[in-house]
């Protein structure tokens, strides 16, 4: 069965409404998953309505959130709900946004301690709205964790920042454990997906960190199945490396509604560990490529993995 949630597209996605369908060829069998259903997943689920909090995991409809939330693994999105960006691939909501919610820092600490989390991952909307794109409220975010739950590791994975002059700045500066912006697929395909974003922009970004603080692990992620050539995977994992970014994230682009970007194809779990197997010969420390893989999905265990990996390195 299928974890997918059924959605109203004319209000979630008024900018798609008038687009031709794209209705997306049945799944195969080892991108399907279970629906959720085990009680720490209710309780988790409740937690996040009892603080008014705002999940990726239900925002882009996450094939995961079954098996994350039974494990009080959840991804929280700040911010808001409400993206002013449209990309082709996403299933949050479109629009403008509200005013940012100036307690909400202290409520995601709340959570994080509350579930006890060896590591949390913070994400958000784009906020091109805000004067910085909302820098000072990631920056915020980080401290209120740190502040309860000083034992959790901190990764955030943040939006382009594009033309915020100092943003980047300010988030580095309250130094989370991982710095995370996704690339989300190759150039030629970014006016198509992407089209809100520069791909260089985001390569530059994540490149800024590195100088501004090395010691803090940077991330990146990939969509496969938008009809990219797997030359052009080769070169964004080599423009990656160029920019020193430690972990690579590959998995399968799923169709959110017919509104959006159709599946070119299911890339075949053996393809990804071949994408691995390169990945790891182009010198990341960490990589995690399979159909279902997210930015977030086991990132403790991977955070674990990356710190294990610099730390030998070091010792060698």
């Amino acid at each position: 069965m299928n974890t997918r949630i059924e959605i109203d597209h004319r209000v979630r996605h008024p900018e798609k409404a008038a687009r031709a369908d794209n209705p997306g060829a049945a799944k195969p069998a080892w991108i399907r998953v279970k629906a959720p259903g085990h009680p720490v997943y209710h309780e988790t689920r409740a937690l996040m309505r009892e603080l008014n909090l705002v999940t990726v995991c239900e925002e882009a409809a996450c094939p995961n959130i079954g098996e994350c939330w039974s494990q009080r693994h959840a991804t929280m999105m700040i911010m808001g709900e409400i993206c002013t960006r449209a990309c082709a691939f996403c299933n949050v909501s479109t629009g403008v946004p509200n005013a940012l919610d100036a307690d909400e820092p202290a409520r995601v600490g709340a959570a994080v301690a509350a579930l006890g989390l060896r590591h949390v991952v913070i994400t958000s909307v784009d906020r091109d709205d805000l004067a910085d794109g909302g820098a000072a409220h990631f920056a915020a975010v980080i401290r209120a964790i740190r502040a309860q739950a000083p034992a959790t590791t901190i990764e955030i994975l943040t939006p382009d920042f594009l033309r915020k002059p100092g943003a980047l700045e300010l988030v580095v500066a309250a130094r989370p454990d991982v710095f995370n912006h996704n690339l989300e697929t190759v150039p030629r395909l970014y006016p198509g997906i992407r089209p809100g974003a520069r791909y260089y922009q985001s390569l530059r970004l994540l490149d800024r960190v590195k100088m501004l603080d090395a010691s803090i692990f940077t991330k990146s992620g990939m969509m496969v199945g938008l009809g990219e050539a797997r030359a052009e995977i080769g070169q964004v994992m080599d423009d990656l490396r160029v920019a020193d970014v430690d972990f690579l994230t590959l998995g399968q682009y799923l169709q959110p509604s017919v509104k959006h970007a159709a599946v070119a194809r299911y890339v075949p779990p053996e393809e990804f560990g071949d994408y691995a197997v390169m990945a790891r010969a182009k010198g990341f420390l960490q990589v995690s490529a399979s159909p279902l893989t997210r930015s977030s999905y086991h990132a403790d265990e991977d955070f674990a993995a990356l710190r294990a990996t610099r730390a030998g390195q070091g010792a060698a």
